[in-house]
């Protein structure tokens, strides 16, 4: 099942969304959000990962996440 990773800043409403396919998705997902909790500085940002069919159903389900703007992921 596919896995998202959702950086939420709680103040400012941006986000930035990484999404992980396959069968393997959801455990790479729940990976990356431990990993980027260790990380993590800002007590402002939610790191969530979630887990749906597509990101379209997570947008439905967690709609609370995706209000604001989204920053693109840094290559």
């Amino acid at each position: 099942m596919p896995g998202f990773v959702i950086e939420y800043n709680r103040r400012s409403g941006v986000r930035r969304v990484e999404s992980f396919d396959g069968a393997g998705g959801a455990n790479e997902a729940l990976r990356r959000r431990l990993e980027l909790e260790r990380e993590r500085r800002d007590p402002d940002v939610e790191i969530v990962s979630l887990n749906g069919a597509s990101l379209e159903q997570v947008m439905s389900t967690h709609s609370r996440y995706f209000q604001g703007p989204e920053v693109p992921l840094a290559s």
